[in-house]
């Protein structure tokens, strides 16, 4: 399998660390809101990707963490706690909003088929983890107090910016995001480990630990969380790509002082879903989420499809006018696989040489787009229909968009008159029953003015509308 690798920016094959086994991390939601259908995305193809792992064979642990404190509004670790935004904006606790908007987002994964995760950590369980490695960070020299607050020394550090592709004038925080530097850095690009009592009194979560009451910056859950489940190697770590600076970056650089040695091969990053405006944003105030989809009548599997139709490193455009092409192409699809027998013997040779071209797909650099190819060249094959249905049910184990589910009929929609005639067959039936036969042939006049069509039998009487 190959793998795009962001640390590095090059195509490379996919060798875990031990053979047969993936320890892979992906950075889950800060739950002060719902997740818009652009973050989706990215669980979307980290999803697709966990499941061709274990398609191709591997044993995976697959880790997620849910930013509950921590998580500024500014990478320069300013601003307001977006956890604390969302509590004063909806006049909750902090683990009201928490618990709220954590089921919110695991109810839309499960709308969109996305796996949950083996292991699910909100950042508040590990706050004893937490204060361990930052303790090893300042006994190494990697680490310095000020202010009250613990900041990381990114002057210690041989290269800070590893994701080379980036301009490290660009990625300045004080430059990016127009904020006043914080006076306790030593560097511009020193983060918060710790935050005392000094900054953010109103901050309702805080621990006690050597420095101080507080509570942890954003960056050091992920390395602690994934530490504590994967242990100190991690084959690969996923995440939207405005993840990889500075958030990957300070996780990367923290991880590895603290270990003292390499802690993650690969990076799988995905990159922005667009609309006319451009990147989705939850600040822009009306930002698209799958409930919204919903209501206007859009199954979420076929968001799912959508995303799997261009590949993960490519941005995506989203747009009404390109769902509703999807809403089609998923209809068709389905439609000619329902009309497949199910009668028949698979072709074992037949079926291995149909998924070795998804695999094929799948296996240059997670390509959904050829794969989703595959599924139409599957509808065309010169195989029996059986063969068929194992091949797309086999497929659909990392596509998961359904392939083979039973749709279920429309119910019949009532006639408002179907009430009227049912109170006139029951006349009727009574009229009969006390043979008042010129009653009964005015009923059944009635109704057949009505163009309903009664039927008279020795179980009962039945009626239906004539064609």
């Amino acid at each position: 399998m190959i793998l795009y690798n962001s640390l590095g920016q090059t195509k490379q094959e996919f060798v875990p660390f031990t053979e047969g086994k993936v320890n892979m991390y992906t950075c889950g939601p800060t739950v002060y809101h719902y997740a818009h259908i652009g973050n989706l995305r990215t669980y979307i193809m980290e999803d697709v990707l966990e499941k061709y792992l274990r398609f191709a064979g591997y044993d995976v642990n697959r880790v997620m963490n849910i930013t509950d404190v921590g998580h500024l509004s500014s990478d320069a670790d300013t601003g307001e706690d977006k956890m604390l935004k969302g509590a004063k904006r909806e006049h909750k606790t902090v683990m009201e909003i928490a618990k709220f908007y954590t089921d919110a987002f695991f109810s839309d994964c499960e709308k969109l088929n996305i796996k949950r995760p083996d292991v699910v950590e909100p950042a508040t369980n590990c706050i004893a983890e937490f204060i361990d490695m930052i303790e090893v960070l300042l006994e190494k020299g990697f680490a310095y107090i000020a202010g009250g607050n613990v900041y990381f020394d990114t002057s210690k550090l041989d290269t800070y910016y590893v994701f080379g592709n980036m301009n490290e004038e660009d990625l300045a925080v004080g430059v990016r995001d127009s904020v006043e530097e914080d006076e306790n850095k030593r560097n511009k690009t020193d983060f918060v480990l710790w935050f005392t009592k000094s900054k953010f009194e109103d901050q309702e979560l805080k621990w006690d630990s050597p420095w101080g009451p507080g509570y942890p910056g954003w960056h050091i859950e992920c390395s602690c969380i994934s530490k504590k489940h994967n242990g100190e190697y991690l084959d690969i770590h996923c995440g939207g790509i405005d993840n990889a600076f500075p958030h990957h970056t300070n996780e990367i650089a923290q991880s590895e002082s603290y270990l003292g040695h390499k802690w993650c091969n690969y990076w799988f990053h995905v990159l922005h879903l667009n609309d006319a405006r451009g990147k989705m944003s939850k600040s822009k105030g009306d930002f698209l989420t799958v409930s919204l989809l919903e209501s206007k009548g859009y199954d979420p599997v076929v968001y799912r499809m959508f995303c799997l139709q261009s590949h993960y490193r490519k941005p995506l455009t989203f747009s009404y006018e390109s769902l509703d092409n999807c809403v089609k192409a998923y209809d068709k699809l389905i439609k000619r696989i329902s009309s497949l027998s199910k009668e028949g013997e698979v072709n074992s040779a037949k079926a291995e040489e149909l998924i070795g071209k998804f695999k094929e797909a799948m296996d240059n650099d997670l390509n959904t787009s050829l794969g989703l190819t595959v599924v139409y060249d599957v509808l065309k094959a010169d195989a029996n229909d059986a063969t068929k249905r194992y091949v797309l049910g086999e497929l659909d184990r990392v596509l998961s968009l359904n392939l083979l589910a039973e749709k279920e009929e429309a119910p019949k929609e009532s006639n408002p008159q179907d009430a009227e005639i049912d109170a006139l067959i029951a006349k009727r039936t009574e009229a009969r029953k006390n043979k008042d036969w010129a009653t009964a042939d005015a009923i059944r006049d009635q109704l057949a003015a009505m163009k309903v069509v009664v039927v008279d039998t020795k179980d009962g009487i039945s009626w239906h509308y004539a064609d």
